[in-house]
């Protein structure tokens, strides 16, 4: 079971929208130097959908190979075709990822038996444990409790992502899946901190990007329990969290990161750079968490 602060990892890039692989390596070393559990290669933050196929399996690729087993990888390879998912998900156990992360089909809008047959298929076809990814405000398809628990009892699905916010639903599945293996992650850095204080296993991390030390303690305090503690880290980091969503992610946090001097100002189309009247407030983010200087 991985546990703790696993990065949903950025994918540098230059100013003409180039993937960067120098930098790409470098952030992932950045990464082991400071204490993050576990990285998300092409998950949400990492830009999977503007990608060519080969890119998003040499980024994989490239993720497995730097980190070299220090590490847990998931590979990103959720798709809104299950033919896709599950080819995605087969060359990510063929380049070494230790999981794949599935997000719920988007756009079609399937129903919750569309989902419960798309994610078997994907751990049938999949040589390594799926993990679930639940987020309808981005996908408009919401992977119910229910669905949830039908999907727990498939060889192969080991764990779900859950990007909701919601607490009150976490805590129902939390408890219902007490004693089992099944590994629950926060998808959502401004509720994560309570979610693991429930019993949540982690979160999978956008603030981890800019912030990895503090996230990884962050994590270790609530898993281990220590309210207090984790509430003191939390604040500090709770500018932070809303701020890297002032615009879509990950807007914000790879502006973030061209400001620690971690990467170039590359992004591609459709997104956009970040609005200039957001630059002062994400910075000044950065200096209460005291990740840059004023």
């Amino acid at each position: 079971m991985i546990t703790g602060s696993i990065v949903a990892l950025a994918t540098p890039m230059k100013v003409d929208g180039e993937i960067d692989w120098e930098a790409l390596r470098r952030l992932v070393n950045f990464h082991l130097e400071n204490g993050t559990d576990g990285i998300v290669a092409a998950g949400t933050t990492g830009e999977p959908t503007t990608m060519s196929f080969a890119e998003h399996f040499d980024v994989i690729r490239t993720v497995v190979e730097e980190v070299n087993g220090r590490i847990p990888v998931i590979a990103g390879t959720g798709a809104n075709a299950t033919s896709e998912a599950v080819e995605l998900a087969r060359y990510a156990g063929e380049v070494g990822a230790d999981y794949c992360l599935s997000v719920c089909p988007y756009y079609n809008k399937p129903t919750q038996e569309g989902l419960y047959r798309h994610f078997k298929a994907v751990a049938e076809g999949s040589k390594l444990p799926v993990i679930l990814y639940n987020v309808p405000g981005r996908t408009c398809s919401d992977l119910y409790n229910e669905t949830v628990l039908r999907l727990a009892e498939v060889k192969n699905i080991v764990g779900l992502k859950d990007a909701t916010g919601n607490l009150e639903r976490a805590q129902e599945l939390i408890d219902r899946l007490k004693g089992s293996d099944f590994m629950l992650y926060s998808g959502d850095d401004g509720t994560a901190c309570d979610y693991m204080l429930m019993g949540g296993h982690g979160d999978i991390s956008v603030t981890a990007n800019v912030a990895p030390r503090a996230m990884h303690d962050l994590c270790v305090t609530a898993m281990a329990g220590d309210a207090e503690r984790a509430h003191q880290i939390n604040t500090r980091l709770m500018p932070l969290h809303t701020v890297l969503g002032v615009e879509s992610n990950p807007i914000p946090v790879k502006w973030a990161l061209h400001r620690m001097g971690l990467a170039e100002a590359g992004i591609r189309l459709p997104l956009t750079w970040l609005s200039e009247k957001y630059h002062s407030t994400v910075s000044e983010a950065l200096q209460l968490a005291g990740l840059i200087e004023s």
